[in-house]
């Protein structure tokens, strides 16, 4: 009766043992289904936001595009009062597709933001790979004032320099260097993110030089790249452009001290790079995409593009 007993005992023992094995088992099988389900389901959500700022980008190459046609009919410039400057604010995906019988809240919960840089406001970086050393000179002094102006500690300049030749030494023509990430974030030449958040808004790194657009440069860029003009001189000449854009860069000059010399060289009233950043929010997936653009004539080409995720509830990228 004992040893009947006993046995009894370890059977329902074994059995609770299989009985717990096998719901473990049926969770873990349950959890790496969900989990699969969740991973299918961001990687298709992503893939759609892909598809969705590519189509934004599309957008931003056809404003740009009807902008040059424009210019060829009008007056050649490019200022912050046409509308590739406009901002795009966030808006529901499905309020562009909204027709008469189809209602914005039919479409999915997809908002889309972005707008459309000139990568000419700010100094490219790019004109200090030079051969011609009275030119090299001339753009060190500009990037010196430069630093100089947003507060940069002394000596910035001159590693900036140090660095981009050292990197340019093999190749001066070489393009590897000219990404987004490296052009904006100007960690990679050696300097502290306190400075780097300083320069940032100011600097670019394109492929080819380029002159800096005085109908869209800030009072910082323009006060560096012409000499002789403080700060209150080109905050004048920003305030002026709001309501009558120049059409050429020697129209600056009644803004500007007598004696400043104005070269067609170095400031332009004319654009060939842009940025175009495109942000993405579905659902709580959030994709951020910046591009560089390059416009010769009706020919609009994308030279660089960076995607970057985020969550819903983050800040931007």
């Amino acid at each position: 009766m004992k040893l009947r007993r006993q046995q009894r005992g370890a059977a329902l023992l074994t059995a609770m043992i299989i009985v717990t094995l096998v719901a473990a088992l049926a969770a873990a099988m349950a959890w790496h289904q969900q989990r699969a389900i969740q991973v299918e389901a961001s990687e298709r959500a992503r893939s759609q936001s892909r598809w969705m700022l590519l189509g934004a980008l599309d957008w931003a190459r056809l404003i740009l595009r009807e902008d040059a046609v424009s210019d060829t009919m009008h007056t050649a410039w490019d200022h912050l009062g046409e509308p590739w400057a406009v901002p795009l604010a966030e808006a529901r995906l499905s309020t562009f597709l909204a027709g008469e019988n189809v209602s914005a809240d039919d479409g999915p919960a997809a908002f889309l933001s972005g707008q459309i840089e000139d990568a000419q406001a700010r100094y490219n970086l790019r004109n200090l790979i030079s051969a011609d050393k009275e030119h090299l000179v001339i753009e060190q002094r500009s990037l010196a004032r430069l630093c100089d102006l947003v507060g940069a500690p002394g000596g910035t300049a001159d590693l900036i320099v140090k660095q981009l030749r050292a990197a340019y030494a093999n190749d001066p023509a070489a393009d590897a260097l000219v990404r987004i990430g490296a052009a904006s974030e100007l960690s990679w030449l050696g300097l502290p993110p306190a400075v780097v958040a300083k320069l940032q808004p100011f600097l670019t790194l394109l492929p080819t030089s380029t002159p800096v657009n005085l109908n869209t440069a800030p009072r910082e860029v323009i006060a560096a790249v012409l000499d002789g003009v403080d700060l209150a001189s080109a905050e004048r000449l920003t305030q002026a452009r709001r309501f009558a854009p120049l059409a050429t860069p020697q129209d600056a000059a009644k803004n500007l001290p007598a004696d400043t010399q104005i070269s067609t060289d170095r400031v332009s009233v004319r654009s060939d790079y842009f940025f175009v950043t495109g942000r993405l929010r579905l659902d709580e997936h959030v994709l951020s995409q910046r591009s560089l653009l390059r416009r010769r004539t009706f020919n609009i080409t994308v030279i660089d593009t960076q995607t970057v995720a985020a969550d819903a509830q983050g800040l931007s990228p």
